[in-house]
């Protein structure tokens, strides 16, 4: 771990881009403004281009020919963010690293915060956003439930409102990179490897330049992969749901011949089979639908296909 005194520290920037081509040159020197004046401090930026189909990687590769700072990494098409970052990680080489988006909602006047409380000895310092009125009611409401649901029935918490923006000791990357696991849920990932962390509270900015990459849908599915990749309780529940229903069965049962002995035999009604028969249906297909959920990462994670394929990692020749 890096100490105040330590002759210099290699910071490396991870930055995952797709179609990002008007938000690179401003976020470079944002961060140059920032981060030029601290003593003793190495920069390294860590591009990686997720399949871009824009001018991203033309920007970039402008930038490597420019600055022996800049590597590029070239994904062979887009594999997602969470690859992304996974291949950003691999490739930094820094003492430190901080991944963070482009787009500057993650603030580079933040970093030097970042880096004092992980001078203090911590070797995780997550950076919390303390207000989300930037983003949409619906967003906001399903963010807070997803957090509070994945907290209830998954080991470890996740911290509220903490995105992919913190810094990470070289000892944390580098259990990051043995995880073996190819479906990957950052956030989980970054929470389970634990170590000594802090926490610093900012501000979120409004986007630089363009529109986010992520929509309705795939948060959804993100909030699916994230629920069923660090716990087990959705499968769980069935069995205490199936006994549950089962109960009720015989009690209703018990109930009907109690009826039948006190007022005879009377006609079952038509309503009462149909709401049983579509009651149970659904509850069986929703029962599937979760089984298939697991099973299909376990049958995903058996073909140990790689999490990204890269292209070429272009950087400038010292």
């Amino acid at each position: 771990m890096q100490t105040p005194d330590t002759p210099m520290t290699r910071l490396s920037l991870v930055v995952p881009v797709f179609n990002e081509q008007d938000s690179i040159d401003a976020f470079i020197a944002e961060c140059d403004h920032h981060l030029a004046g601290l003593k003793g401090l190495s920069l390294e930026y860590v591009f990686v281009n997720d399949g871009s189909t824009d001018d991203t990687l033309e920007r970039l590769l402008a930038q490597v020919d420019a600055d022996p700072r800049v590597t590029v990494v070239d994904l062979s098409r887009n594999f997602g963010k969470e690859a992304a970052l996974s291949a950003g990680i691999n490739a930094a080489q820094g003492d430190a690293v901080v991944p963070m988006d482009v787009d500057l909602q993650d603030p580079p006047a933040l970093i030097p915060v970042l880096i004092e409380r992980w001078r203090e000895g911590f070797e995780v310092v997550l950076a919390r956003r303390s207000d989300r009125g930037q983003d949409a009611w619906l967003k906001r409401t399903s963010a807070s439930a997803f957090y509070r649901i994945h907290n209830l029935i998954s080991e470890p918490s996740i911290p509220p409102n903490v995105g992919d923006f913190r810094l990470m000791d070289r000892v944390v990357v580098d259990a990051l990179r043995d995880l073996p696991e190819s479906r990957r849920f950052m956030k989980g990932l970054f929470a389970w490897v634990g170590f000594r962390t802090a926490i610093v509270d900012y501000q979120r900015p409004a986007r630089h330049a363009g529109q986010s990459k992520f929509s309705g849908w795939r948060l959804w599915n993100l909030a699916l992969e994230g629920l069923t990749s660090f716990s087990t309780a959705p499968l769980r529940v069935w069995t205490y749901l199936g006994l549950t229903v089962s109960m009720l069965s015989i009690a209703f049962a018990l109930f009907i011949v109690f009826k039948v002995i006190v007022n005879g035999i009377d006609v079952p009604g038509y309503a009462s089979v149909i709401v049983a028969l579509t009651l149970l249906g659904g509850l069986q297909m929703m029962g599937i639908g979760i089984l298939g959920e697991y099973l299909g990462r376990t049958y995903l994670e058996s073909k140990r296909r790689p999490v990204y394929l890269v292209r070429r990692i272009h950087r400038r020749n010292h």
